[in-house]
């Protein structure tokens, strides 16, 4: 397999293709700005030891599954895409990680168990139904534990927020996959998310 190592520079205003076949390295030392990023490869494929991202949008072709984002900062960036299992900001117990996340929009991304660790979510925008997010979810477990959630989403999802690290401060879910993995469907997830507080859709 080929490498593309991508460090110690700035670009600016470029599109830049990441095809499978191939491992890159964005980082360490990398800073983008107003570039498109196209995504197609899988998460070990992308290894991000450093990055700046700045104005850029990224635009995930392959779903992106599993990915720490916790060594980027990302700045008034644009997701499109699907996102399944990705985790954006700074993780407390990430040595040496300086990832963050700020006045960035994922309305045009289909995100699904993907966290938002230590950042402020004011100032992200997220999907819109038939995504929906959490809010504080480490924070409201238990509160939520007492809801009557269709399927096992409740006994499985609800109480696993309880291992979230502390400073998770939101994660969004795809209602059609979630209801696909938890025994139920989009519409009974929507009527039980109607009596929440704490909740984006």
């Amino acid at each position: 397999m080929s490498q593309v190592n991508l460090e110690d520079r700035e670009l600016t205003n470029e599109r830049l293709e990441l095809g499978s076949g191939t491992t890159y390295f964005l980082g360490p030392n990398l800073t983008l700005k107003n570039c498109t990023l196209v995504l197609k490869v899988s998460s070990r494929s992308l290894i991000v030891p450093q990055a700046r991202f700045i104005d850029c949008t990224l635009d995930v072709r392959k779903e992106l599954k599993g990915f720490r984002w916790e060594h980027a900062i990302f700045k008034s960036c644009r997701f499109t895409g699907r996102l399944r299992g990705n985790d954006f900001g700074r993780w407390p117990d990430s040595l040496g990680a300086q990832g963050g996340i700020e006045d960035c929009d994922f309305t045009g991304a289909h995100l699904d168990g993907c966290r938002f660790i230590g950042c402020d979510t004011r100032t992200l925008r997220f999907p819109e139904w038939p995504c929906f997010t959490l809010l504080d979810p480490g924070q409201r477990w238990r509160e939520w534990s007492a809801v009557a959630w269709p399927g096992d989403i409740g006994r499985v999802v609800i109480r696993g927020f309880e291992e979230y690290p502390p400073l998770t401060v939101a994660v969004t879910y795809s209602a059609p996959d979630l209801a696909k993995r938890s025994g139920t469907t989009p519409e009974a997830i929507k009527a039980t998310l109607q009596h929440l507080d704490g909740v984006k859709y």
